[in-house]
């Protein structure tokens, strides 16, 4: 079975082809930091499955696509949110009670990369851009282990779930490849596979290059429209929502790609059996409803910042704050 890596539109074509659990009415009194409107679900807390995890993380973001393809106030406006809400204090403590010692979050300067691209981008191409950009040094002296390059496409391409029609794997890697088209997320009574169109708006997951090295990567679209998850009224914001997500869901479970290629010695990290990742399960929890998971919040440097919140094992459920 499929472990989830992607982050999917509450209530879209592509969440109700994983079947979402739904929540269940609880007599529990419910935390403090709860988010408002959801009941606590102790039985869907987190799990230590004995992967790795990233407690120092370093991220980096690369606006990717033909010259002229981003803005450069939403690139401004992209970096200056999402690392916000990566170090601070309040939104991080959710994130560190996964972990026996502090966290940090550090992201480096960003930049553009012009690259054609084909109208609809598929997993074999965001790890192919994954390797070249880690080619190019997008990630300086920093340790690939505890690194994530966020692949952003720019508006109007389209991000698929599955590898290329006609996608040939290296020598050895065949039953990979038909374990990872097997897990691809189909749309209910339809062959297609899930993309952006359909309530996709992006995926983490990891890359090994020669030599070895595994390369972290997350990959998103501009949302707006039908294309993406719009929670939000402006794109910008929409784009660092899904790569808040995903960069914490890489953080905690960065070895899920590998787990599902059936990689030897793969193993998960902080993962859910019946619910998913650390943001996927508050998505599962809100019963369709974009506006409980999704919110600008205050930030501790008095900025604000618009995010997904994330899953908190202490409040047994979606939480701002630990």
């Amino acid at each position: 079975m499929r472990k989830l890596n992607v982050v999917l539109a509450p209530g879209s074509p592509a969440h109700r082809a994983v079947k979402p659990p739904r929540p269940r009415r609880s007599a529990l009194a419910p935390s403090e930091n709860l988010a408002e409107g959801f009941e606590p679900q102790p039985g869907w807390n987190l799990k230590d499955e004995g992967g790795p995890t990233i407690a120092d993380l370093v991220f980096v973001n690369r606006y990717v696509g033909p010259a002229g393809a981003w803005e450069p106030e939403d690139m401004a406006n992209i970096d200056r949110a999402l690392a916000g809400a990566m170090s601070d204090p309040g939104l991080q403590s959710v994130i560190a009670q996964y972990y026996k010692t502090p966290i940090t979050s550090t992201m480096l300067p960003s930049a553009t990369h012009e690259a054609p691209l084909p109208e609809t981008v598929y997993k074999d191409i965001a790890e192919q851009l994954a390797a070249t950009l880690h080619a190019a040094g997008a990630l300086g002296e920093a340790d690939p282990a505890s690194s994530v390059i966020n692949i952003m496409l720019p508006q109007g391409f389209v991000l698929s779930d599955e590898l290329s029609p006609g996608f040939a794997p290296p020598a050895g890697g065949e039953e990979a490849a038909e374990k990872r088209r097997a897990g691809t997320i189909r749309l209910l009574g339809e062959d297609d596979a899930a993309d952006s169109r359909n309530g996709l708006g992006g995926y983490h997951g990891s890359v090994h290059v020669e030599g070895g090295t595994e390369i972290n990567y997350a990959v998103g679209v501009y949302s707006e429209g039908e294309n993406g998850i719009a929670a939000f009224d402006r794109p910008w914001r929409n784009v660092v929502a899904t790569f808040y997500h995903e960069l914490n869901e890489a953080r905690t479970d960065p070895d899920v790609e590998d787990v599902n290629a059936g990689r030897a010695g793969a193993q998960l990290g902080w993962y859910s059996e019946e619910h998913g990742e650390i943001g996927d399960i508050p998505i599962n929890a809100c019963n369709g409803n974009l506006g409980l998971v999704f919110k600008e919040v205050a930030l501790a440097d008095g900025s604000e910042a618009p995010i997904q919140l994330m899953w908190s094992n202490l409040a047994d459920g979606p939480a701002a704050k630990a």
